[in-house]
């Protein structure tokens, strides 16, 4: 298992390398996902659906699918993470060389590191809150449902879900090193190679699927 856990990590890290330099020079015209749009959805999901997670990614998904069908995965898999130390689930909406968009979150709070990473990350509160703290401030940040936390590329925090929060997570940069971060906690202490399994084959398939309709 872990072998081809392997294999399938150095196929998607090649073909997605290959387009690397180009793409890097001028990544903006390979974007389909607009930041103001999706807090916007966000934020009308919240006000038709409440405190009803569930609820508010269908309606996301379903206004995402209308205006971009063949980038949206509907199947909603939600699959457990552990990554910097915190643990909870997500779904794969959208995987691609340069952008992902998943819901995120957890029912029971959580606590971890950001990762630095080589995008720039959109977090979308949907539910609950999250907390946030940058190294030599003294109070910390917290977002409520409704607000978005921007972690910038190459930047880094400690966060904190302190009870259940899910958010509409939007990642948009080279994404490719962002795997490592998302596989390692899985490789080195929790050594769930059948959950490593299904994350390495949901991500594989639609980051591959976006790359054969041309979209990187």
């Amino acid at each position: 298992m872990a072998r081809l856990f392997t294999y399938i990590a150095v196929l998607v890290g090649l073909l997605s390398s290959l387009v690397y330099y180009v793409v890097e020079q001028n990544p903006e015209p390979y974007w389909i996902f607009k930041t103001d749009h999706l807090h916007d959805l966000a934020l009308r999901g919240i006000a038709a659906h409440g405190n009803d997670t569930r609820s508010i990614a269908h309606f996301i998904t379903a206004e995402l699918h209308s205006m971009y069908p063949n980038h949206v995965n509907m199947e909603e898999e939600y699959i457990l993470n552990n990554a910097g130390g915190a643990m909870g689930a997500m779904y794969i909406i959208h995987a691609s060389v340069t952008e992902y968009l998943i819901i995120f979150g957890t029912a029971v709070g959580t606590e971890g590191h950001t990762g630095r990473h080589t995008a720039d990350d959109y977090f979308h509160i949907l539910t609950g809150e999250q907390w946030a703290y940058t190294p030599g401030d003294f109070v910390p940040e917290i977002y409520p449902a409704g607000s978005m936390h921007h972690l910038r590329r190459g930047t880094v925090k400690q966060y904190k879900m302190p009870e259940a929060c899910f958010a509409l997570e939007y990642a948009r940069g080279w994404i490719p090193p962002m795997l490592f971060f998302g596989f390692a906690d899985g490789l080195s202490s929790t050594l769930d190679f059948p959950t490593l399994w299904r994350m390495s084959y949901v991500t594989g398939r639609e980051m591959i699927k976006n790359l054969l309709v041309g979209k990187f």
